[in-house]
C-alpha cells in the first residue's frame, strides 16, 4: 500500500479544484490511499482578505479540509503539492509549512518520496511555469524524487487555448480577475499528474 498526501494552499478555490482532480487520479491506482490536506491561512492574511466574498465563499468550501501536519508528510510515500503563484514563487504560507520541517529534513523523513506540483496564476504568463521550477528547489532539499506532465501522456498540453499545463507541473488560470473557474482539461491534467505520483510512489517504495 502506498500513502498519498495532497497538500495545498487555496485562496480563492483554483488549487482546491485541482488538489480534489489530483486526488481523484490517484484513487484510480490499485493499492493506494490518498489523503488531501490544507495549509493553513495566516491570521493577517484571514482578517484581510475576508472582506472579499470570493475569498470568503472559498474558504468556506474548503472547511472540511483538515490542515496539514508534519506527520502526515511522514505518513505520506508521495506528495502532490498545491502551489499557487505568488510573484512568479511559492506563497509565504506554503512556504512556512516546509521552513517548519527542518526536523524532517535532518531525519531523511522526506527522502525518496516521489513528489509532483499543481499550480495557478491569474494570466498564463503570471508565474506558473517559473512558480513550479521554484518549488523544485527546496523540495530536492528535501531528498524528493520529482514527478514531471509529459507530452505524450497529456496531448492538451499541445493546444494554444489558454489553459494551464507544462511539463513541470499541472496548472490552471484563473483569468484576469479570477472568476475562471478550472477546466475539464486542466482538472485531467491534474488527475493524470496525482495518478503518476501514485504509480512511482509504490514503484519506489521498499526499493531505495
Amino acid at each position: 500500500m502506498a500513502n498519498i498526501l495532497v497538500v495545498y494552499y487555496s485562496s480563492y478555490g483554483h488549487i482546491h479544484e485541482m488538489a480534489l482532480a489530483a486526488a481523484e487520479g490517484v484513487k484510480q491506482v490499485d493499492g493506494t490511499e490518498v489523503k488531501v490536506v490544507k495549509v493553513p491561512e495566516f491570521e493577517v492574511t484571514k482578517k484581510y482578505m475576508s472582506q472579499q466574498d470570493a475569498y470568503v465563499k472559498a474558504q468556506e468550501a474548503q472547511a472540511d479540509i483538515p490542515e496539514v501536519t508534519l506527520d502526515d508528510l511522514k505518513w505520506a510515500d508521495g506528495i502532490v503539492w498545491g502551489i499557487p503563484t505568488r510573484y512568479g514563487m511559492m506563497p509565504a504560507q506554503i512556504k512556512q509549512l516546509l521552513d517548519s520541517a527542518g526536523g524532517l529534513w535532518a531525519n531523511g523523513d522526506l527522502e525518496g518520496k516521489a513528489t509532483a506540483v499543481i499550480t495557478s496564476s491569474n494570466t498564463i504568463h503570471g508565474g506558473q511555469e517559473s512558480t513550479a521550477i521554484t518549488s523544485f528547489v527546496p523540495l530536492m532539499h528535501f531528498g524528493m524524487i520529482y514527478v514531471g506532465l509529459p507530452y505524450g501522456e497529456n496531448p492538451e498540453q499541445m493546444t494554444s487555448d489558454g489553459i494551464g499545463g507544462s511539463p513541470y507541473a499541472a496548472s490552471t488560470v484563473a483569468g484576469a480577475d479570477g472568476s475562471q473557474q478550472p477546466q475539464d482539461a486542466e482538472k485531467t491534467m491534474a488527475s493524470r499528474l496525482g495518478n503518476r505520483v501514485a504509480k512511482v510512489a509504490k514503484a519506489l517504495k521498499g526499493n531505495l
